[in-house]
């Protein structure tokens, strides 16, 4: 007998990123600014919690939809940050990261032919989970001129109307792009006008440096059709602790919880701890590391403008999007790997719209990034 993977499967591609990552492991004295990962640790106010918490031998399993006094803290915490109410009882479900929260949300509410509209370039896990559900994609490719922000032009012009479902994320990966709520606005009302229900992945929201955050459920009638994703993975650099959370109408919950219960059963315990501590405890932990990024960011945006290549003025998350040197983004990634020991990604790898960039983190020491902008000066030279 041999196992043969099924026909959804099939379809699948691997990880675009993963081939980069597998070159750059055959070689020593490299540089990775390919990683969407922290280079800071938890705060220690986080890590003392969930260290407390096994001591305590608190290791059992927790409610499905995880510790209410973890889903009252998100709740207060989303109210007094970007104006959302919600019910800890029926409208949280904590999971195990962000983005197990996505795929479920992917699964609960989309039946064989339902057309899912993603925003692109994406986070490179919603187009899959969207083909494992059975949807059909609609890209729509957000364009360089708009700044990479989603528009009412670039939705209408996908028939992004005719899907169930609209799937964005911003601060966003891989760009950086942010909207602010007026660029928000018709992007609401296009949702309202072709009852579509978003998913909107928040996951970067603490992680702005021009203007504060808005959230799309915010708007008027948006809340009831939208599912919102976010975590501790990024702004609370807690990934390997792999904690997430979706918050959308009791229904919604429900329907998540219902294949929660029987894959995940409840998110980890341990992180749970240290969750509760870090929206008690670690705002100003969040303000330095904040700070840290966006020191970064602007001394990327200033190499890359010193050596003539036209980037992106990202404003959110933790990555720059400058243009690719040359016609093959591909090639030029390889060769930047095997010459001066540099990864980055190619833009197309996260979908439309990305053809022709580089994806560069700046989730790295400033030491780091300063050796590796020089071996990029010195390559493209």
């Amino acid at each position: 007998m041999t196992f043969e993977e099924s026909a959804r499967l099939s379809t699948v591609p691997p990880s675009g990123i993963r081939r980069f990552f597998e070159i750059a492991e055959e070689y020593d004295d490299i540089i990775s600014l390919g990683v969407g990962e922290p280079d800071f640790a938890p705060p220690w106010s986080a890590r003392d919690a969930a260290i407390a918490s096994l001591e305590r031998g608190q290791t059992s399993y927790t409610a499905n939809r995880g510790m209410r006094e973890l889903r009252e803290r998100i709740v207060d915490d989303v109210g007094s940050r970007y104006g959302l109410d919600y019910d800890a009882d029926e409208e949280v479900l904590v999971t195990a990261g962000a983005s197990e929260a996505i795929d479920l949300a992917f699964r609960a509410f989309h039946d064989p032919g339902d057309k899912v509209a993603v925003a692109q370039p994406c986070y490179l896990s919603y187009v899959p989970s969207a083909t494992l559900a059975g949807a059909d994609v609609v890209d729509v490719p957000t364009r360089e001129a708009d700044d990479f922000k989603l528009t009412r032009e670039v939705l209408e012009a996908s028939g992004a109307s005719e899907a169930e479902t609209l799937v964005m994320c911003y601060p966003n990966n891989p760009t950086g792009a942010t909207m602010t709520r007026a660029e928000l606005e018709p992007v609401a009302e296009f949702a309202r006008e072709h009852d579509l229900q978003v998913f909107s992945d928040e996951i970067y929201a603490e992680l702005t440096y021009e203007h504060d955050h808005a959230s799309i459920a915010s708007f008027p009638g948006m809340r009831e059709r939208t599912v919102v994703f976010s975590g501790f993975s990024k702004a609370y650099a807690m990934t390997g602790l792999r904690l997430g959370y979706a918050l959308a109408p009791p229904a919604a919950i429900e329907a998540m919880n219902r294949i929660h219960q029987y894959t995940m059963l409840s998110a980890p315990t341990t992180a749970q701890h240290a969750a509760v501590d870090a929206l008690d405890n670690c705002d100003d932990d969040v303000a330095e590391m904040r700070a840290q990024y966006d020191r970064r960011r602007n001394y990327l945006l200033s190499r890359f403008d010193d050596m003539g290549i036209d980037c992106f003025p990202a404003s959110g998350a933790f990555y720059v999007f400058p243009k690719c040197p040359w016609d093959d983004a591909d090639a030029f990634a390889e060769a930047l790997i095997e010459e001066e020991g540099v990864a980055v990604v190619p833009g197309h790898v996260f979908g439309a719209g990305g053809e022709g960039h580089l994806r560069v983190t700046y989730a790295t020491s400033m030491s780091d990034l300063k050796e590796a902008m020089a071996r990029i000066e010195s390559f493209i030279g």
